[in-house]
């Protein structure tokens, strides 16, 4: 609703700065000039005036705008995209600003408004037409061209008896199969960790208690359980495990699955499987504050990395002539949203002579972190150039290209290292369940005082639980004031 709010605020932009144009041309002299044209559109009432400014006429956007917007919900314009057909959407698009004009012309003859120019408010309702149907085309085919090559495909992950999973997995790849992709399934205990047969194809995850781990390891984003009659003693911990981690979970009870009903119908049902089911959704899943946090990390990334392209430049340079034998971009390979793999960069800023990692053995008795993160302060492997980048964070820039990928957010939870990942605690990995950031609370609370990694998690998880797009913004800010400061590593 809110995208479309700003498109009918540029087509009523369009329309103020039409119109003069066109009236010139219906003016007397004007190449389009007719008495009944004259008559119809009332354009005495503009008393010859060739310009008009938006705040004449802001009084028809906000008669129109709530109005169209109310009738394009009511059209059914805001269900999902894998919902939408073209048609009606376009249709939909082109009726809803038509029911504007008519809501403007009700108020009007309410009010009996003495006079207003007609003009303005087809041009209005033309341009919002055309603007909201063309918005909406684009929008659907490129979700369908992203969902035919994969990128908007879910994981999901299967769990019951041996006969419903057959019948799930049949389901989903019937009614769903271009949008979900089944993984696997854990074994109930009283099942044998084995395929479901070579007509369901699906391979053994593990055993039921092996879920809360997998959601972290796998890129697990449903999980469905086809619940037995009785004998489930293990489905409170799943449910914890899920809730903690934020995956979607889908509970079919095993005597609705294969029941057939006459009067009764399903009133909880999903795209993935058309029968009755309880979903239970993480608060965050779709929701509109999460689509603009994506919309201001490729804002605000795309603009930082125009800006600063200059500056970036120059630290490439400056990183070839002071050690011509390192690579300009530091490869850094991490683990991110729900153990999604994934290469970010930053810039070199440790010799390439020097073995990291057995460096870092012989380091270690100076580490200043506790758990598995390592940090010392004056590290003897970053070189000169590397110690003034990483002073002012300017080693992380490179990091945006992965913010506008979607790979990263600009605020998150650091990504964790495969290494890192080996040595947590199960409350910890709890941070893999949003997007790992560039910043957070450990960035502006002085991260160099952070020594604790229990104290570093805490932050990252106080972060998730109060997560807003206000708090993003504030830390934006703060980041940006910390890293003037020169006060980073």
């Amino acid at each position: 609703m809110a995208c479309d709010c700003v498109v009918l605020a540029v087509a009523f932009w369009l329309a103020v700065k039409f119109v003069p144009v066109l009236l010139e041309q219906l003016a007397p002299g004007g190449m389009l000039h007719s008495a009944w044209i004259d008559s119809f559109l009332s354009l005495g009432n503009t008393d010859g005036k060739l310009t008009l400014t938006p705040a004449e006429f802001i009084w028809v956007f906000v008669v129109m705008c709530p109005a169209t917007v109310v009738c394009y919900e009511l059209l059914g314009g805001y269900r999902p995209a894998r919902e939408q057909q073209l048609r009606p959407l376009i249709f939909s698009s082109l009726v809803a600003p038509v029911a504007g004009v008519g809501v403007l012309t009700v108020v009007l003859f309410t009010l009996k408004h003495p006079g207003y120019s007609r003009l303005v408010v087809f041009s209005f309702a033309l341009f919002s037409a055309v603007l909201l149907a063309a918005g909406r085309w684009a929008a659907v085919l490129i979700y369908r061209e992203r969902l035919r090559k994969g990128y908007l495909v879910k994981e999901v992950a299967l769990i019951g008896s041996a006969w419903m999973l057959q019948e799930i997995a049949a389901t989903i790849r019937h009614q769903a199969r271009q949008e979900y992709n089944i993984i696997g399934y854990f074994g109930l205990p009283a099942d044998q960790p084995a395929p479901l047969g070579a007509e369901a194809e699906v391979p053994c995850l593990g055993a039921v208690d092996q879920v809360g781990e997998a959601l972290i390891h796998m890129p697990i984003h449903d999980i469905v359980i086809g619940l037995p009659a009785e004998g489930t003693p293990w489905l409170e911990s799943i449910l914890h495990a899920c809730d903690y981690f934020r995956v979607t979970t889908y509970i079919i009870p095993e005597a609705l699955f294969r029941a057939e009903f006459k009067d009764i119908r399903p009133v909880t049902v999903d795209s993935l499987l058309v029968c009755p089911l309880v979903k239970l959704d993480p608060v965050y899943v779709d929701s509109e504050g999460f689509f603009l946090k994506r919309v201001l990390d490729i804002f605000v990334s795309s603009i930082l990395l125009l800006l600063l392209s200059p500056l970036m430049l120059l630290i490439a340079i400056a990183i070839k002539l002071t050690t011509p034998r390192l690579t300009v971009f530091y490869p850094w390979k991490v683990i991110g949203y729900r153990g999604r793999r994934f290469t970010g960069y930053k810039f070199t800023t440790m010799d390439a002579d020097v073995d990291p990692t057995a460096a870092q053995r012989e380091l270690m008795s100076h580490n200043e972190m506790t758990g598995p993160v390592f940090k010392i302060s004056n590290d003897p492997r970053v070189t000169p150039l590397g110690r003034f980048l990483r002073k002012y964070s300017l080693n992380e820039l490179p990091q945006l290209w992965s913010v506008l990928k979607g790979d990263m957010s600009l605020v998150g939870p650091r990504p964790a290292g495969p290494h890192e990942l080996e040595r947590y605690d199960l409350w910890h990995k709890r941070k893999l369940s949003v997007l790992p950031g560039i910043t957070c609370f450990w960035q502006v609370r002085g991260r160099n005082k952070i020594s604790n990694f229990d104290d570093w998690v805490r932050m990252d998880l106080e972060y998730i639980e109060n997560w807003s797009l206000w708090l993003d913004c504030k830390l934006i800010i703060r980041t940006a004031w910390v890293v003037l400061a020169g006060t980073g590593s």
